[in-house]
Order: structure tokens, then C-alpha cells, then sequence
């Protein structure tokens, strides 16, 4: 398939015709316009209007075209209006361009057709000599044309003179110079204006560019950037862009924003967004900003300075109408927000709502609208509007039936006194609180601001605020809390009693204590840790105080969230265990904060079977099933703390929902064992960059060991070396361990100047000191696959004391940690070392049970070794690796498995199954004429990965290229072997 030939992304139609539109000139081409302009010599010229909203790239298809024809022996001119110099414009401003387009063309007569052209001019006052003079513009025009053959192209013609767009339209309707094709370019203008009369009714054609399609400004990006970028990047873009979501200059212009604030990172072969969500905008530029937004019309410096007003406004809480339209002072700053709302409005800039709710139609507008200067206070409009409803209303009446109002008092800060704003912010939180639990969340951490520790109500908004959080799964709500908590934990415990019987609000320390767990449990669901350098001291000091909340923080350690930390209740507790006591409650569990006890089961399913065993008894009984704890020590072994608390929480508890790191990681995890390898990698590049953004967010080490064990297995060393190395060394999880021994040993085989024993030999020492680290942390959920991989290595190095000594080791793990992954490890290692093929088979059918797709490939590995059937078990991991994208360290050992068995390795899937709907994605973005790196961009993969794939389905399909395989399909091939789902 031939690749387009333009460098605009999709354009090429359209250049395409413009250029044709250029070729049609009149008369005999010599000279310098031969070539491809005299073979359509003799065609009737034609005028085109090119049109199209703002950005989407008249200008750029104009002059690549030009560029065509020019380069085919044509002769574009560009006919210069601009340079008229009266600004009125007119006949005379069109006679003077006309001239400066004679004046290009060299045949010796330049001097006798400005002589007719300034004797008609000259004559032009009197009746009919307007006409006369069109007349004669035409007729020396053509007549240039006959001589030396040429187009005219004229760009913006919305900015063109009224006068002059009504000349030129009357030249090209009446007077058409013969011979000479005219391309325009300029916006679609509104109805009545001049420019939008005159010229498309003398166009034969107006060609409209439509925006790009989602897959089109993809495309562009990559093109822009110059490598593949992660998919959530564009998705940024677009929904940042609202309307101008289609023009390449908006998108171009983001693009160049985030440059130059440094927000993208080129992380796993992707470019990312490290930039907080919505923080995306357009080039901090007035002019570049008024050339885009504004349809029409460019504004002017006042209203762009008031567009950023209101952009201040509406970025913080909720405005309308009637807000603006409400002031009683005509000349206040707040009545002229509401005079220039009315002209964004009707230059379409901005959007009213029907319920009168003003917003930005291109969200990045507002954003870099906001990095401008802005002439007037915005805090202090935030604050007239509060006031101006208050003073009708009152404090609590306002905040009853205007809980919108919190969001103004919220952005007044200090301008407000604390009388008017705790009872309006208490007063909106109890009223949105049924209808809209954000709008109350905020509400209450903004009263927060206003109340100081001692007082009795702090306890409870504290309370509050943080149960409705975690009820919709916001962690970094939760997070914000911390500030307020740690003061409140500052005061003697006496001080808050006072009021509270009279108020009714828990302001009692076991809310505190509640609310210092929830904070806890939301710092692991975003992966930061008390126990951490960076962390604030103050958080740990809290938790020395909170035994039950320092135990839920310890956790994050055992599951790769920052260092192990004791587990123990705090000094001098006389050996109590938190919670224990029978008076205070604040060691039990409460809707999605686990209780002590199911704290202790969570840690413990990454340690011993006995450890694990004293926790399961100090649950209730019938708390858990086999099954919830068998998903609990599966979760343990991959550092999957969501995972964990989902099995041990049930489903009535565990809030899922959200965009926590957690959750994502449990995704991740999900992806990888379900082999959707793409997207698991796409959660760990989101887990990265989510915590480099800025946020409350921070990154676990199991994501990027994970994320380095997936490109080691596609063959991706250098890849898996680069998320290797953002762990630090001190880092002893198993997922780290596994994945560092597998880079070093093939990095070790790749290496042809090392000798391939000697660097088995030292990954295998390396390996053996992370498993003593590990075990010595109390870490050893996941050691087995460690230990299977070592015992895979010293099995192909042929070294039999080290193959005992490791199997020794793995049946060791087994007796002490007694889970049920050890114990599919044990058999596949019996299958491996002893060739115990019932062994093997049955690992195989407990992990198939337990969907473990990279992991039932080892098996089926093993199998090919010792089963009765090699070539069924060597099909089917032949086909599971298919699907798994699996690179070369697994296919040198399936490649091995099948010489030493005497059996071929399949050419192509053994069942003729249907195309999933990756493979038909990817087909039709072969038949679209897509590059490989283009291909590579819109699924978030390599280009190596797409080679895999089209290798792989030029198997599956029978066709020997790209070309046979877009033909295949477009014919009806494909659906006719019924290998097209649905056909």
C-alpha cells in the first residue's frame, strides 16, 4: 500500500483537488510552465473557495498544493490584497493588486498593460466606469495568462475589505479572466456579511475541509511528536478542545503548550501526560488565542482580558447568569463581567446553559486564558457574589437553597468572615449532601478553613467529609483532610466536648481516630506511605497515636508501597493490641475501613501459612470463605493491596469504583494474568505518570516490576531495563526479584562477549541474595516464582547440584507459606526436574482454574518436555504466546522443547477460529495504507509488537504481505473463509 503522499494528516483529497484546481490554466504553456501544467492546457479554469472553521488548515492545504504544482513545472502567484493602501479597500485596492500580480509576470508587456489598466482607472469616476475598470483588470489578466500561463491563490478572505470582497466578486463573476484559475481561502463568515455573499456565489466550487477525525489528530500528534504516544494523551487532547477538537492548529497549539511546560515523558516507547487532568490549554498567546476561539471576529485586548476574568470565575465554582446580571452598581467590575459574557456568547466563546450555567465551549481556552493577566480581583468578585445573595437571604438560608454558593465562598478565602461563611458552608453541605455528595464534600472541606481545631464542630465535618469520600472511592479527598486532622489531633481531648451534646455533631476522639484510618487506607489506595523520606512527620507522629491507623499504614510496606515498617501497637500500650479494648470501637470495622483484624489478615497473606492462619482465627467466624482467601493470598503474591481488600471486605464494603493507583494496579494485574499485555502496560504507564503529575498520588514498585516482567517476556530488554531501573535498589519485593533475574540472565544470553554460563551464574547468585531479603522482610507470597525461574535456568544449564539445591528451596517455601500458588509452582518444578508429567498436568489444569495465562505457557512448556503428546502441548503455548505477544526468551525455550521432542513448531493457529477484534482493527488500518508506526501509535505498542502481529496474521490468513492482506479483505476474502466475526 502506497503511503500518502501529502504531509498534512488527512488532507490528501483535498490537496489533491486544490492542485487540480491550479493545473487548469488557459492558453499554450511554454517555458517554465510545461510539464504537468500543459497537459491540462486548454481546460477551463476554474475558482475555488477553500472554507473552513478556525485551525483547520486552509492555509497549510493552499500552499501545499501550490507547492505540487509548482514543483510539476506550474506557476502559482499569490495575489496580494493586504498591501492595498487604502484601508477602505475597493476598486482601487483591487487594481493595485491586480497590478502586483502583473508585475510577476515576465514577458516583456508588463509596462503596456499598466498603461490600459491606470487610463481606464483614471476614467473610473464617471458612470460606468467601475465597470469598465473590472473590465479591463480581467482583460489584462487573460491576457498575461496567454503569455506565461498562471494560477492565483488569495488566502483570508474573511479579513478582506467589504469593498474589496465586493469587487473582486463582481470580477470573477462577470469579468472572469479567461485562463487564469483562482484558488480562495478564508472561514465561513455569517450570514449577511459581504465577504459571505460576493465570493462563494462566484465560485464554481467551495470546497469545505472538515475537522479530523479522532484517529486523524492521533496521527497528527505522532507526526507532531515524533514517536508513538500513549492513547490517553490524545484523548487529553481532544476532550480539552471541546468544538476545535478537529483542528490540527488547536491541537498543534496544545501540543506546543505542553512542551514548553515540560508536560509530557517519554516513558516504555510511549509519550505520556504528566500534567494534572484538565490542566491541558492552548498557547498562552492573545493573538494565537483570538485567531482560534473567536469564529468571526478578532477581539480585542479588553475583551480578551475580560474572557480571562471570567475564565478565573468559572474555574472555581459554578457560575450563571444570574449571578452577573444580579449587581446593582451599573459601573462595578462585576457588571462588566456580565456586559462582555453577552459578546463571548454571541462570538460563540462561551456557553449558557439551560439552566443559565456559563462554561467555556474549548475547556483550554479557559485554562490559558488563566495564565494571562487578568485587570480586576477575581477573589473579591467570588465574594460580591456570596454577598449579594446573603444580604437577601442570610448566611444559612443562602446555603440551603444555594449550596452552589459554597464554591464562591470556597474561591473568596479570607475575604469572607468566618460568621458568614461556616453557617452558609455547613448549611450547602447538609443540603447538596442528598443530591450531589461532591458539591458536599467540598463544602466541607472548605468550612475546614473557617473552623479551628478546638472547635466542636471539627470533629464531626471531619467525620463527615471523609466517610462521604471514601463512599465514592476519592482517596485524594480523603488525603486532603490530613492538614485539618493532624491540628485536631493536636488538641487536648477535653476541649471539644464542649457543645457537642447541644450540637449532636461526633466530635468524640474515636471519630478522630476513624477518620485517621481512612486517611491511612486512602494513602495506600494511592500509594503513598507515613514512612517514607518525604513524607510529612507530623502524619507519622498522628499514627503514633492512633495505634489502628498505624497498623493500616504498616501494610504498605508488605505489598511494595514504600519501606516495611512494625506492625505493633505503639509503646507503652501495655502490649494491648489495638482495638481490643471493649470501651472504644475504633479498632473495628466501619463500611469501607477495614477493622483491625482484617488488617492483620491482609499482611498476612504475604507471610508464613502459620502467620496467615493465626489471623484467619482472630476473624469472626464464617467471616471469609475458601475461596475469598484463596483470592486474597493470589492478590498478596503480585502486591495487589486493592485486590486484597476486595477479597477480604467483600463486595458490600469494598468500594471499587474510582481511579485510585490501587485500583489501577488491580486492573493491571487483572490485564496481566487474563493476557490483555497491552493494556496492563497501559495502566502502568498511567500509574507513572499519575504519580509524577503533581498530585496526591505515588508510585508502588510492584507496577514497574510487573510492567519490566511483560516487555522481558515480549523480548523488549531495553525496555524492561528502563522500568528496572526506577526501583530503587533497596527495593527486596518478589515481583522485583523475579523480574530482575529474568533481564540479567537474557540480557546475559543476548550478549555475545560474555560467556553465557558465567552470566547465568552470577543472575542466579544475584537472585538468591533478593530471596534471602525477601525472607528476611517476612515477604514470600510470590517467592515461588522466583525460585521457578532460578530452578527453569539451572535446568538448562545442566547443573544438577544447583537444580537440587533450588528445588529443595521451592518445597521449602511450600511447607512454610502452604498457599496455593506455591503449590502449583512445586508441581511444575516436579514436572521440570523429575519429568513428573501428572504433576505437570495437574499445575496446568489448577492454573488454568485460577486464569494465569503467562504462567499456564510454562506449563504447557513443561509438558511439550514430558508429556505423552508434545505436539498438542506445544500448540496450545504456541497459540497462548500468540496472544500474548511473547518474544524471544519464550520462544528459544519452546523452540528447544520442540527439537529435543522431535516436533514442529505450528506455521499457523491450529484452529481456523474467527479474527478477534483486535486483529480486524488492526487489518483495516493495513488496508487504510497506516505505516507501521502509525499503527503502533493508535494501539499503545511497539512497532516490533505490530510486526509480531501482522507475522502472525499473514500466518492465520494465508497472505504473503500487507498488500494481499488489505486486498483479502476488501475483496470479501477474509469473511468468505468465515474467519470475519459476524460475516
Amino acid at each position: 500500500m502506497q503511503q500518502q503522499p501529502s504531509p498534512l494528516v488527512g488532507r490528501h483529497g483535498e490537496v489533491e483537488d486544490v492542485a487540480e484546481a491550479l493545473r487548469t490554466t488557459g492558453g499554450t504553456a511554454g517555458g517554465a510552465a510545461g510539464g504537468a501544467a500543459g497537459r491540462t492546457a486548454g481546460a477551463e479554469a476554474r475558482t475555488l473557495l477553500v472554507t473552513g472553521g478556525a485551525g483547520t488548515g486552509k492555509t497549510a492545504v493552499v500552499e501545499q498544493a501550490r507547492q505540487m504544482v509548482v514543483q510539476e513545472g506550474g506557476r502559482v502567484l499569490r495575489f496580494g490584497w493586504e498591501s492595498g493602501e487604502d484601508p477602505a479597500g475597493g476598486t482601487a485596492a483591487l487594481t493595485d493588486a491586480v497590478c502586483g500580480v502583473l508585475a510577476k509576470v515576465h514577458d516583456g508587456r508588463l509596462p503596456a498593460r499598466i498603461a490600459a489598466v491606470r487610463r481606464v482607472q483614471a476614467r473610473a469616476g464617471g458612470p460606468g466606469g467601475e465597470v469598465a475598470l473590472l473590465s479591463t483588470l480581467g482583460e489584462v489578466l487573460a491576457d498575461a495568462a496567454r503569455e506565461v500561463p498562471f494560477a492565483l491563490i488569495l488566502d483570508n478572505t474573511e479579513r478582506m475589505p467589504a469593498r474589496t470582497a465586493s469587487a473582486l466578486g463582481l470580477l470573477l463573476r462577470t469579468f472572469r479572466p479567461a485562463g487564469v484559475p483562482v484558488v480562495m481561502a478564508g472561514r465561513p463568515m455569517r450570514p449577511g456579511h459581504v465577504t459571505a455573499a460576493q465570493l462563494p456565489a462566484a465560485a464554481d466550487r467551495v470546497l469545505e475541509l472538515p475537522p479530523l477525525s479522532t484517529a486523524e489528530v492521533g496521527e497528527l500528534v505522532v507526526r507532531r511528536l515524533g514517536r508513538s504516544v500513549e492513547p490517553d494523551l490524545v484523548t487529553a487532547v481532544l476532550a480539552s478542545l471541546g468544538p476545535l477538537a478537529g483542528s490540527p492548529a488547536a491541537v498543534l497549539s496544545v501540543l506546543a503548550s505542553l512542551e514548553e511546560r515540560g508536560g509530557l515523558l517519554e516513558l516504555d516507547g510511549q509519550v505520556c501526560l504528566i500534567v494534572p487532568e484538565g490542566g491541558l490549554r492552548l498557547r498562552a498567546d492573545a493573538a494565537e488565542l483570538g485567531r482560534l476561539c473567536w469564529p468571526d471576529v478578532s477581539p480585542d485586548a479588553g475583551t480578551v482580558a475580560a474572557a480571562a476574568v471570567l475564565a478565573g470565575l468559572v474555574e472555581r465554582a459554578e457560575v450563571r447568569l444570574e449571578d452577573l446580571h444580579r449587581a446593582k452598581s451599573p459601573a462595578g467590575p462585576l457588571e462588566a463581567v456580565g456586559r462582555t459574557v453577552d459578546r463571548l456568547v454571541a462570538d460563540r466563546v462561551v456557553t449558557v446553559g439551560q439552566d443559565g450555567r456559563i462554561a467555556f465551549a474549548v475547556p483550554a481556552l479557559a485554562a490559558a486564558l488563566r495564565t494571562l493577566p487578568a485587570r480586576a480581583e477575581v477573589r473579591s468578585l467570588h465574594a460580591t457574589i456570596t454577598r449579594l445573595v446573603t444580604d437577601r437571604l442570610g448566611a444559612t438560608a443562602a446555603g440551603t437553597r444555594r449550596p452552589r454558593l459554597a464554591g464562591h465562598v470556597a474561591a473568596a478565602g479570607a475575604m469572607l468572615d468566618d460568621g458568614l461563611a461556616v453557617p452558609l458552608l455547613l448549611a450547602a453541605a447538609g443540603s447538596s449532601v442528598r443530591f450531589n455528595q461532591a458539591w458536599a464534600v467540598r463544602s466541607y472541606h472548605s468550612v475546614l478553613r473557617h473552623l479551628p481545631p478546638h472547635d466542636s464542630r471539627t470533629p464531626g465535618v471531619l467525620h463527615e467529609s471523609a466517610g462521604l469520600s471514601l463512599g465514592h472511592s476519592d482517596h485524594i479527598g480523603v488525603l486532603a483532610l490530613a492538614e485539618p486532622l493532624l491540628a485536631c489531633l493536636d488538641v487536648p481531648h477535653g476541649e471539644q466536648r464542649e457543645g457537642r451534646e447541644e450540637r449532636g455533631n461526633p466530635g468524640d476522639r474515636d471519630g478522630l481516630e476513624w477518620v485517621t484510618r481512612a486517611c491511612a487506607l486512602s494513602a495506600l489506595h494511592e500509594h503513598r506511605t507515613p514512612y517514607a523520606e518525604d513524607a510529612d512527620p507530623r502524619y507519622r507522629a498522628a499514627l503514633e497515636r492512633v495505634p489502628a491507623g498505624a497498623v493500616l499504614a504498616a501494610v504498605g510496606g508488605r505489598y511494595g508501597i514504600g519501606p516495611s515498617a512494625p506492625t505493633t501497637s505503639r509503646p507503652g500500650s501495655g502490649g494491648q493490641e489495638p482495638g481490643s479494648g471493649s470501651g472504644s470501637g475504633f479498632g473495628s470495622g466501619s463500611g469501607p475501613v477495614p477493622s483491625v483484624a482484617e488488617v492483620r489478615l491482609v499482611a498476612a497473606a504475604v507471610g508464613s501459612g502459620a502467620e496467615f492462619e493465626r489471623a484467619r482465627l482472630g476473624m469472626p467466624g464464617d467471616a471469609l470463605g475458601e475461596a475469598a482467601l484463596d483470592r486474597l493470598r493470589n492478590a498478596a503474591a503480585y502486591g495487589d493491596l486493592a485486590g486484597a481488600l476486595e477479597a477480604v471486605l467483600g463486595e458490600q464494603r469494598y468500594v471499587a469504583a474510582g481511579e485510585s493507583t490501587a485500583v489501577r494496579y488491580h486492573s493491571m494485574v487483572r490485564d496481566y494474568l487474563t493476557g490483555d499485555w497491552d493494556s496492563a502496560l497501559s495502566c502502568a504507564r498511567r500509574i507513572e505518570t499519575r504519580g509524577r503529575s503533581g498530585g496526591a498520588a505515588g508510585v508502588g514498585q510492584p507496577a514497574r516490576a510487573l510492567a519490566a516482567e511483560i516487555q522481558l517476556m515480549r523480548g523488549e530488554l531495553g525496555r524492561a531495563r528502563e522500568w528496572l531501573d526506577l526501583i530503587p535498589d533497596s527495593v527486596c519485593h518478589p515481583l522485583v526479584a523475579r523480574a530482575r533475574l529474568g533481564v540479567r540472565y537474557w540480557s546475559g544470553q543476548a550478549d555475545k562477549a560474555l560467556a553465557g554460563r558465567a552470566s547465568a551464574d552470577e543472575a542466579l547468585e544475584a537472585a538468591r541474595r533478593d530471596v534471602r531479603r525477601a525472607r528476611e522482610s517476612g515477604l514470600l507470597a510470590g517467592l515461588d516464582r522466583v525460585l521457578l525461574r532460578m530452578l527453569s535456568i539451572t535446568v538448562r544449564g545442566d547443573s544438577p547440584e544447583a537444580t537440587r539445591r533450588t528445588l529443595e528451596e521451592l518445597e521449602a517455601l511450600y511447607e512454610e507459606a502452604a498457599s496455593p500458588m506455591t503449590y502449583e509452582a512445586v508441581l511444575v518444578a516436579r514436572g521440570m526436574v523429575h519429568g513428573d508429567a501428572d504433576s505437570a498436568l495437574a499445575a496446568y489444569r489448577l492454573v488454568r482454574r485460577r486464569v494465569d495465562l503467562p504462567l499456564s505457557v510454562d506449563c504447557c512448556q513443561c509438558l511439550t518436555e514430558v508429556g505423552d503428546d508434545p505436539q498438542v502441548w506445544l500448540d496450545e503455548a504456541m497459540r497462548s504466546g500468540h496472544v500474548l505477544g511473547m518474544g524471544r526468551p519464550v520462544r528459544s525455550l519452546l523452540g528447544a522443547a520442540a527439537r529435543r521432542r522431535n516436533v514442529s513448531i505450528p506455521r499457523r493457529r491450529a484452529a481456523r477460529a474467527g479474527l478477534t477484534d483486535r486483529e480486524v482493527r488492526l487489518i483495516g488500518m493495513v488496508s487504510d495504507g497506516s505505516t507501521n508506526r502509525q499503527i503502533a501509535a493508535r494501539l499503545a505498542c511497539s512497532e516490533k509488537t505490530v510486526e509480531q502481529r501482522l507475522s502472525r496474521l499473514f500466518q492465520r490468513t494465508g497472505c504473503r504481505s500487507r498488500v494481499e492482506l488489505a486486498a483479502a479483505w476488501l475483496d470479501g476474502s477474509l469473511a468468505r473463509q468465515g474467519l470475519v466475526p459476524g460475516h
